[in-house]
């Protein structure tokens, strides 16, 4: 496995990517009033997460595990990181009033820490890891 450091690189220049793609969708679908923030930031969310499950896997963590196994536990993963997207978005915008850009920023911070994370850990880790 590669070191930390090579794996967090390449997994912030990934982050990048997936991001710009996901605040497109976000920023496009809310100011062209298709969606409003919440449905939105998930749809972006999405949409980046199929977007990184393929970049991340070849990429960052370079891993062999299959994708039987790989997917859905990137699935679990991600879907943590939905459920704190949706809550996080909900509350800060909906309910306090902070600016749904600022309040993305927020998300995406704290979903990249637990992503890197689970992912290099539990996701793409190697086999004997479980």
């Amino acid at each position: 496995m590669a070191s930390v450091t090579k794996q967090f690189s390449s997994f912030v220049v990934i982050g990048v990517i997936v991001t710009c793609v996901h605040y497109g969708l976000l920023i496009g679908l809310v100011e062209s009033d298709l969606m409003n923030e919440v449905p939105a930031t998930l749809t972006g969310y999405l949409v980046g997460g199929v977007l990184s499950y393929r970049l991340n896997r070849r990429y960052a963590f370079q891993s062999s595990r299959p994708h039987t196994e790989a997917t859905w536990r990137f699935a679990a993963v991600a879907g943590v990181g939905f459920v704190v997207t949706g809550v996080t978005m909900h509350f800060l915008h909906e309910v306090l009033g902070f600016h749904y850009i600022l309040v993305q920023i927020v998300c995406t911070s704290l979903v990249m820490v637990w992503s890197f994370t689970a992912n290099r850990i539990w996701t793409f880790g190697p086999k004997g890891g479980e």
